[in-house]
């Protein structure tokens, strides 16, 4: 793998190796962008294959948190860590002390988080060596990001629906959700109290027939959501799940759901847009939970965080009008505007350094 040049493909700033031999740490920090600021994204555990595997993850998590902290209007760059090994038995206090010493020598330009593998226990260990974290109870963590994030994809839903059929309200809709999960949950929640008509569906049983008796929803086999006759198609499970073998059953006119990576081809985005099908991009849809735990950053308000994640109807809005004006697709126009964002602010600043006006400053 040449580095240097798998860097310069997509402009990262900064890729960090931090190894200590007592406890076993092996892990990498990629820092993509810090026009907007310092880079927020969580810290992932994981057995990857091999080096390389663990690498590529980091560069590509972190060049995803730049576009969604970008698209959510948020003051913050993108970033990742990722730590090589088995969250269910490598973990120890001296490994994630060690960690938050390289975060702390960072200086601001990455701020971590909760990720796969990792914990709120995990998150105050890292806070014992540097502040530049979120999520840890040592200062109030914003709680389970769960419920803040299906709120986002509800109000975020919502325009989507409003371009599709002329009202945002959802009363009287069917909308077949895939996965029923924690966030698909009290995604399902809201929809049902608006009057929206659910059908579900999930590998896990226990999960189908929890919608079933909380909202009245109709219990389908994984394999079926596709083709129901639904107005919303909401995907909560998997990523990859539009594709040739699905787009063809779709009868939905609204894609919108909280999955990450919908799409399994960038070309499966033109095939629906062609369809005339109105797709809610997944990374502006479920950005409810970073702009949640990034309200932290400021000393969590609840009240605010919630209004600033109402924003996400404005910005499924907005990507929306891009798609029109410029005749592309949404899952372009998202990546346009967030780019677009980084742009404006590139002309007065680059790279993020910390300053005595840092919003951290009260917490060191």
């Amino acid at each position: 793998m040449k580095i240097f040049e798998t860097m310069a493909r997509n402009d990262y700033e900064q890729l960090l190796f931090c190894q200590d031999e007592q406890s076993g740490l092996k892990a990498i920090i990629a820092i993509h962008d810090t026009t907007l600021g310092p880079a927020l994204g969580g810290t992932r555990m994981w057995t990857y294959d091999d080096e390389e595997g663990a690498i590529n993850d980091a560069l590509r998590l972190a060049k995803g948190m730049t576009y969604k902290n970008a698209a959510a209007g948020l003051n913050l760059g993108g970033g990742k860590a990722v730590i090589i090994g088995d969250p269910k038995k490598d973990k120890n206090e001296e490994m994630f002390r060690a960690f938050g010493r390289f975060i702390q020598g960072l200086n601001g330009r990455y701020i971590t988080a909760e990720d796969v593998g990792t914990t709120v226990e995990d998150m105050d260990l890292i806070y014992e060596e540097t502040n530049f974290v979120t999520g840890s109870s040592a200062f109030g963590s914003s709680g389970n990001p769960s419920p803040v994030t299906a709120y986002g994809c509800f109000v975020g839903m919502k325009a989507a629906v409003k371009e599709a059929f002329g009202s945002d309200s959802v009363d009287g809709k069917t909308v077949a959700v895939q996965g029923v999960g924690n966030v698909a949950f009290e995604l399902c929640r809201h929809l049902h109290e608006e009057g929206a008509k659910l059908i579900v569906t999930d590998i896990n049983k226990e999960a189908v027939n929890r919608a079933v008796e909380a909202f009245g929803a109709k219990p389908v086999d994984p394999e079926d959501v596709y083709g129901v006759e639904a107005d919303i198609f909401a995907p909560c499970a998997l990523g990859a799940i539009i594709n040739d073998q699905t787009i063809p059953q779709l009868k939905a006119k609204v894609i919108a759901g909280s999955a990450n990576n919908q799409l399994k081809e960038s070309r499966h985005g033109d095939i629906i847009h062609d369809k005339g099908i109105v797709y809610a991009p997944d990374y502006v849809l479920n950005a409810g939970g970073v702009i949640n735990v990034a309200d932290e950053l400021h000393g969590y308000n609840q009240e605010r965080a919630l209004k600033k994640v109402e924003t996400i109807y404005n910005n499924v809005e907005k990507v929306i009008n891009i798609s029109k004006r410029d005749g592309i697709p949404t899952y372009v126009a998202a990546d346009r505007m967030a780019e677009e964002r980084i742009e404006k602010l590139r002309k007065s600043r680059s790279q993020f350094l910390l300053n005595d006006k840092h919003i951290l400053c009260n917490r060191i």
